[in-house]
């Protein structure tokens, strides 16, 4: 349990978990909890729910629950946050269609205990369907509690940068930010409802407990400023800081912008200064923030920017930078597999066996060319056994008219070459029919999703054969969870752990290589990374025999890079390795000049992962590394998760003061 003066720097009461799973299973406990105590007081219990990816795994804790323990939601009432406006109760991107699908049809709940804003209304009925929500939440008793998010703007509910203390249910203008963020629900930024119907910030704040969760690196920003910045409409979220009962939420990686997780030793915090991450931690910021190579710090520079303690405990500032230089120095390897016939004892990597067998999972079909390209081609150069396996089809991600552009091409070539004597024109007149009359957001056909799949299977293939990967070390998994149609994908299941279970015993690979980045805004690589973390453990309890020489090894780079403090294995390119990465990121044409889902950068994924490279190269070279035209970073998977300080605070009692 962390000390009041080790949390001074945070103005609302935070929890921190190692992973999501964890903290949505944990808040879904306190919410049945809450929901059985005002039963047996013979009690309603209103709760304010939110939608989006956040909520998902709470919801279904909350279901099981249900299903397998009894818990029942005949006194439940509900108000949701917000709808956006205008919005069929039917379509795709629906809240209401969200909620149904996700809880309300797999409970007991009372139909006539739901509200949910209805995007249908006129215009000129706005205002007072408004103020109806308000005095039906007012009838119900107020919210017990209300379950939160928050968006990259700092908004909660649909409540934007300029949405006052006081504000109400009303109908509000999106951000551009927050409509490029659902740009991938709805297949395109330009068909993204301008506006929507919100629950104020007066109105939240009236409800008696608040809960926000926030997951992710991609949150961490905002997650910081909410719980350590000043109260501002600019950022509506801080706002919670004048609530008596709000708890904050968060998972290891939206934690990581606090002051106690990214410098604990500016609150106060005992700290094991003879841990070496911890020490490597404090002299890298120690660096960047006084824009010094590491070897030059002084003992000066120690003490006067908190870091006292550790000069007290392991003497001069000279040894101190020599042993972390040193450590950041060995991660630097040009032999990602490992240096044959050399002292690996300094090496991120063992020297045997040689050559090695190496399987590298990419979420979707360019994940690995964009994130690890540079490694992937020097694996590929230096004689190892690669193998590349595609857990998702990416389907989802071709323009429309790509698939036409193929349809076309396949009729054509039939036609002349008379391949047969129904020719594919029947195909791609349908084909094109379709996508003529398709709607924004509707599920793409059979046959659509089909040539989609092949479109993005064929570029992947190129790139393969691009790095000189053989086809028979191409495997496309196609995980059941993601063959959806949707940009909303089904949570893990058994046959997705399981398929990832035989993939890993036909390969039995020295070397795992996946995506450890959780900023992904559609979800799919925490669920991609989710089912290998639990395929790998339950080979790990069935003791499979060649388990033990084999290491797993975590790249990001999509959507964000290791902090340089985490970096176990950093991989150099030349210009030349650079200039080959992006020629094999190029072989995914669909993807370039617009990715369907760009996410918060609206950069081509080449421009994003040379940016990322050269930056993470750059870092090395200010704390007084070689200088590389670019560094691809890695971190090794022990087989565990992180352990993580939570403050396990019951939501029912939580209080806090300013």
């Amino acid at each position: 349990m962390d000390t009041a003066a080790e949390l001074r720097a945070e103005r609302l009461p935070t929890q921190i978990y190692a992973d999501s799973e964890q903290a949505s299973v944990a808040v879904a406990h306190q919410i049945a909890e809450l929901i059985r105590r005002k039963a047996a007081a013979g009690q309603m219990c209103v709760l304010g729910l939110a939608t989006g990816s956040t909520p998902t795994r709470l919801y279904e804790e909350l279901v099981r629950l249900h299903q397998q323990e009894g818990l029942s939601f005949r006194n439940v009432i509900s108000f949701n946050l917000d709808e956006y406006y205008p919005m069929r109760p039917d379509s795709l991107q629906s809240y209401v269609r969200f909620m149904h699908e996700y809880l309300f049809d797999q409970l007991d709940i009372q139909p006539e205990n739901i509200h949910i804003p209805d995007g249908t209304i006129a215009q000129e009925q706005v205002a007072e369907f408004c103020r109806r929500y308000e005095e039906q939440i007012r009838a119900a008793g107020g919210i017990d509690l209300q379950v939160l998010g928050i968006g990259r703007t700092g908004h909660i509910g649909f409540n934007e940068p300029g949405s006052g203390a006081a504000s109400r249910t009303r109908l509000i203008t999106l951000d551009h930010i927050t409509r490029t963020d659902a740009a991938s629900d709805f297949y395109g930024e330009e068909n993204v409802p301008r506006r929507a119907l919100t629950m104020g910030v007066g109105t939240i704040l009236e409800a008696r407990q608040i809960v926000l969760l926030a997951w992710g690196e991609g949150k961490a920003a905002v997650v910081k400023r909410m719980v350590e910045g000043d109260m501002s409409d600019s950022v509506p979220a801080t706002y919670l800081q004048q609530h008596k009962a709000v708890q904050v939420v968060l998972d290891a990686a939206a934690s990581a912008e606090l002051t106690r997780v990214k410098t604990p030793w500016l609150v106060g915090k005992a700290l094991n200064w003879q841990d070496a991450a911890t020490v490597r931690k404090g002299v890298t910021w120690l660096a960047r923030t006084l824009q010094k190579p590491i070897l030059k710090l002084t003992d000066e520079d120690y003490n006067e920017n908190g870091l006292s303690a550790l000069l007290a405990e392991s003497g001069l500032a000279y040894d101190i930078n020599i042993r972390v230089f040193r450590q950041l120095q060995r991660t630097i390897t040009g032999w990602p597999g490992g240096k044959p016939h050399a002292d690996d004892t300094d090496r991120p990597e063992r020297a045997a066996p040689f050559p090695k067998r190496v399987l590298i999972f990419s979420p979707h079909p360019d994940d690995d060319v964009i994130s690890m390209g540079g490694t992937l081609l020097r694996l590929v150069d230096q004689g190892h056994e690669v193998h590349v396996a595609y857990q998702t089809s990416g389907n989802i991600a071709v323009f429309d008219d790509e698939a036409i552009r193929f349809a076309e091409f396949v009729a054509e070539y039939d036609e002349a070459f008379r391949l047969d004597e129904q020719p594919a024109e029947a195909l791609y007149r349908r084909v094109a029919d379709f996508l003529h009359h398709k709607h924004p957001g509707q599920v793409d056909s059979a046959e659509v999703q089909q040539i989609k799949r092949l479109i993005r299977r064929g570029e992947a293939k190129s790139a393969c054969r691009y790095a000189g990967i053989p086809d028979q070390n191409v495997h496309f998994m196609d995980l059941p969870f993601y063959e959806t149609g949707r940009v909303r994908k089904k949570p893990i299941g058994e046959a997705d752990i399981r398929l990832t279970v035989e993939l890993l015993e036909r390969i039995r690979p020295h070397q795992v290589y996946a995506a450890g980045d959780l900023s992904d805004p559609h979800g799919t690589h925490r669920v991609c990374l989710a089912a290998i973390f639990e395929a790998i453990r339950r080979l790990q309890a069935a003791q499979a025999g060649w388990l033990p020489d084999c290491r797993v090894w975590l790249y990001r780079g999509a959507w964000q890079e290791w902090d340089v403090d985490q970096i176990e294995m950093a991989v150099p390119l030349s210009p030349q390795e650079l200039t080959r990465k992006r020629r094999a990121i190029f072989k995914h044409q669909s993807q370039k000049d617009r990715p369907l889902f760009p996410g918060a950068d609206q950069r081509e994924f080449w421009q994003r992962a040379e940016e990322r490279n050269r930056t993470t190269a750059r870092l090395y070279d200010q704390l007084g590394l070689p200088e590389y035209e670019g560094l691809e970073a890695f971190v090794r998977w022990k087989f565990e998760l992180p352990a993580i300080e939570s403050q396990e605070t019951d939501l029912g009692t939580v209080r806090h003061d300013e």
